[in-house]
């Protein structure tokens, strides 16, 4: 959970945009997507092999 205080002369701007940016180094936003639809585990499990193999086939290309 974010907390925020507003901190004395800070303007509402600037709190809106430390809050985001508290947001996003906590990483709530980008669990709210992974969380927006149900997602069966084998096709987490499949996202995730194809991953590794794409960055696998990267590797082997880039140290040639």
């Amino acid at each position: 959970m974010v907390k925020l205080r507003l901190r004395e002369n800070e303007s509402i701007n600037e709190a809106v945009k430390r809050f985001r940016k508290l947001v996003e180094h906590a990483g709530v936003k980008k669990e709210m997507r992974r969380r927006e639809y149900y997602e069966k585990p084998s096709d987490i499990n499949r996202r995730t092999r194809r991953r590794s193999e794409r960055r696998a086939r990267l590797g082997r290309l880039t140290n040639m």
